[in-house]
């Protein structure tokens, strides 16, 4: 990889490098300074009962298009250094770190629950969100199948359901996504955010490669799949100036829309992503995290709804103008994305009454 400055680590496929203290807890585990630690093996990976009530969260953020997600999965195999959710696993008593990515939640039942939810007379169909949180498609799917069987459900019931992941394992459910697709009730988005091979193998490390993903979206463009590609998340200094060519690169694949989001770095993110950094790309470190601030306001998160996912200010500006130029020429979003209720139904084949 060509970083301009210098090489990354050759450290094992983790993302996160440490177990920072989760802020919902009042002890914390501090290293021993006569201990060397450096021959001690990564933790290995946990598959922990989740025991959820029900398969469908709900979110009513003013800056997220859709209401209802469905996540199988807490926690990602994936690891990728910058995910937004990594906070989330300090809810369960975990850390943000390590744990996020060795300690994985799994939601058992959730194609019973799901089933059970949308056979509720109080069900409204609408879209559903695959991996609003965490990646469906994350490697242990490939064993669990629980993604599928969500997928079998919703197929079933004609819901509509948009699909973002990075991981080519979501070509194995062509057939659900093709009956799918004939009702106007799916879009897959693959996650694109490098096509250096290298920088996605410390920012991804248990993902897809960039070829595999590009691969992924012909596959799903020759089955007739609506597909597009989610570059996010744009990090100022870092993988930014790639925007054009990610775009290019999906377009030529067969991607018809395309989004992106602008780093952000909530919570013990911050510690996390500079620490990566200081590990990987030492002499970039300081050029990146000024570009971060420069589109948040002097600091490295924002909340506010409306402009934490694009970010604000000349820099965020050149970024938006970027992305809209290059699907100008990429052809991407030429057409408007509507997935549709319309053929909702329930078992025994009677269909929804819609106003």
């Amino acid at each position: 990889m060509n970083t301009g400055q210098n090489t990354p680590s050759t450290s094992p496929a983790r993302g996160a490098l440490t177990q920072p203290t989760n802020r919902f807890v009042a002890t914390a585990r501090e290293q021993d300074e006569e201990f060397d630690d450096s021959e001690e093996p990564l933790p290995r990976t946990q598959f922990l009962p989740d025991h959820s009530l029900t398969a469908i969260a709900w979110n009513d953020s003013p800056d997220i298009g859709f209401r209802a997600s469905l996540n199988p999965y807490r926690g990602c195999e994936h690891g990728c250094i910058y995910c937004y959710a990594r906070p989330t696993h300090e809810y369960l008593g975990f850390s943000s770190g390590l744990d996020f990515e060795t300690r994985i939640m799994v939601k058992e039942r959730a194609p019973e629950l799901l089933r059970a939810e949308l056979e509720s007379s109080k069900w409204e169909p609408q879209v559903i969100a695959m991996s609003g949180v965490t990646d469906s498609y994350q490697p242990v799917e490939r064993k669990l199948e629980l993604t599928r069987r969500c997928l079998a459900v919703l197929a079933e019931f004609r819901n509509p359901v948009a699909i973002v992941t990075k991981n080519r394992l979501v070509t194995r459910d062509l057939d659900l996504l093709q009956e799918l697709a004939q009702h106007n009730a799916v879009v897959v988005f693959i996650s694109l955010t490098t096509l250096d091979t290298e920088l996605r193998r410390v920012m991804e490390p248990r993902t897809s490669p960039p070829a595999a993903r590009l691969a992924t979206i012909a596959a799903l463009a020759r089955a007739g799949i609506p597909v597009g590609v989610l570059t996010a998340p744009m990090i100022p200094g870092l993988n930014d100036h790639e925007l054009p060519n990610l775009l290019g690169a999906a377009a030529d694949a067969g991607a018809q829309f395309a989004g992106y989001v602008t780093l952000r770095l909530p919570w013990q993110n911050k510690a996390l992503f500079e620490q990566w950094l200081t590990e990987h790309f030492p002499l970039r470190k300081d050029k990146v995290l000024a570009g971060i601030r420069a589109v948040r306001e002097g600091d490295l998160n924002s909340t506010e709804f409306g402009t934490r996912m694009r970010g604000s200010g000349q820099r965020a500006d050149q970024i938006e103008k970027l992305f809209e130029v290059g699907c100008r020429k990429a052809g991407l979003n030429r057409v408007a994305l509507a997935l549709t209720t319309a053929a909702f139904r329930r078992p025994g084949g009677v269909q929804m009454e819609l106003m």
